[in-house]
């Protein structure tokens, strides 16, 4: 099924770098596998979330191109098949998509200076898009469809949609500030319409930031923001939006590299992050190699979060989520990951993770020999914090762990307990 490829690749890939920015680029340019209306819906899913990873090192316009000609994103965001205008029947072009590519995908809700601060009209932030500029846009993107009419295969759903002629806006378009003249080509009219969003001012730091924040810190300084925004901008040869310099903008800058990031740097580990960095840890294999770990969205007895399982557009959690009546709201800093952290889902997902480290979950299962070879209680703990914590795990935290160890007679029981306790730890489940 679909969720096969999607623990295979982030537990077995070498190239995990690429994995981790597809992953993040699949939490902004969101599509939900249960909202595509397809059949084959496996398959247009997989195939989207192929465009983000083969593009992650690519160049952020051409990622804007492949999703909008892409099955799964306009299946999802209701587009596909979208007509123009009609003036007998009063219909007008969706505008799901115009919407959700400017405010989620590309630019944000709000004005941005170029280091990711907002822009103000006075005491008010300046809007980056109108209603107008969404209705304007709706027009463009109307006619595109699947390119074959045959079914018996999942191949169609692989290929970039074109567009019916008659079923797309030949009038004229205008939105942010841009005119496309009537009787332009329909597919020239969405390339055009993508140029002049991937050349909006917003589009820098608000990608910029967002891909911080998945990656390295959820409260980026301005300067941080800027730095990267820049390489956005021009990558140092003369080209906007080459994903390779940013993401090495975002890992080699100073704050990223700082040890450790201040008391706002860091971010929360996402519960997908947990299990799969646990499985490379400790060398999962899967008997079958279908990797049947499943969909994990629940948060009643799982991790609260599956890749590519997301409800809505706007994701498992939102950028600007700040856990309400905590120092980090009244310090006015977010921590987005927390939207999905409750008493409930903690407690879920210690009892799913006790299953997981001592069993099995699917035919999963982790081969713990180096472990089993330490005999001391206080080295076992140590070498459990530096192959699964990066030696993050504080003493004190170490201390209380090695006296659960000490507790437990078997020796298999001492290292399930050490490696769940060490998962649950405050300084394992906060990057630093």
């Amino acid at each position: 099924g679909f969720d096969i490829p999607r623990w295979r690749q982030p537990i077995l890939d070498p190239g995990q770098l690429g994995q981790r920015v597809g992953m993040a680029l699949l939490e902004i340019m969101v599509v939900g596998i249960d909202g595509v209306q397809l059949n084959w819906k496996q398959f247009a899913m997989a195939a989207y979330v192929d465009i983000l990873l083969d593009n992650a090192f690519g160049n952020f316009r051409d990622i804007m191109g492949k999703i909008t000609t892409n099955a799964a994103m306009a299946s999802f965001l209701t587009f596909l098949g979208n007509r123009k205008a009609n003036a007998n029947t009063g219909s007008v072009p969706d505008e799901n998509y115009a919407r959700e590519l400017m405010q989620l995908f590309t630019m944000g809700l709000y004005g941005l200076n170029q280091d990711g601060t907002q822009r103000m009209n006075g005491t008010t932030p300046a809007e980056s898009y109108t209603q107008a500029d969404v209705t304007g846009l709706a027009r463009v993107f109307t006619g595109l469809n699947l390119d074959s009419s045959d079914s018996t295969t999942p191949d169609r759903y692989r290929r970039p949609l074109i567009v019916t002629a008659n079923q797309h806006e030949m009038g004229v378009s205008t939105f942010l500030g841009a005119t496309i003249a009537a009787g332009t080509d329909g597919m020239a009219a969405i390339n055009s319409a993508l140029d002049t969003i991937f050349n909006n001012a917003n589009v820098p730091p608000f990608v910029s930031k967002q891909l911080i924040m998945k990656l390295v810190t959820s409260n980026p300084t301005p300067a941080y923001v800027g730095r990267v925004a820049a390489k956005f901008i021009d990558n140092g040869s003369g080209v906007r939006g080459d994903m390779k310099a940013v993401i090495r903008a975002i890992l080699l800058d100073t704050e990223a590299r700082a040890d450790p990031l201040g008391t706002t740097g860091g971010k929360l580990r996402e519960p997908v992050l947990r299990l799969t960095g646990w499985a490379r840890a400790f060398k999962a294999t899967s008997t079958s190699d279908t990797w049947t770990i499943g969909d994990t969205s629940s948060t009643n007895n799982r991790l609260g979060q599956s890749m590519g399982r997301s409800a809505s557009v706007f994701n498992f959690f939102g950028p600007g989520y700040s856990p309400p009546n905590t120092a980090i709201a009244t310090a006015g800093l977010v921590a987005p990951e927390f939207q999905i952290t409750n008493e409930l889902s903690v407690i879920a997902y210690v009892n799913f993770m006790q299953s997981v480290v001592s069993n099995t979950v699917g035919d999963v299962k982790a081969a713990y020999d180096e472990l089993t070879t330490i005999t001391d209680s206080q080295a076992l703990v140590d070498k459990i914090n530096e192959v699964l914590a990066a030696g993050q795990i504080s003493a004190t935290t170490r201390t209380a762990i090695k006296t659960a160890v000490d507790s437990v007679s078997n020796a298999t029981n001492k290292i399930y307990t050490a490696v769940l306790l060490t998962m649950a730890s405050p300084e394992y489940l906060t990057l630093k």
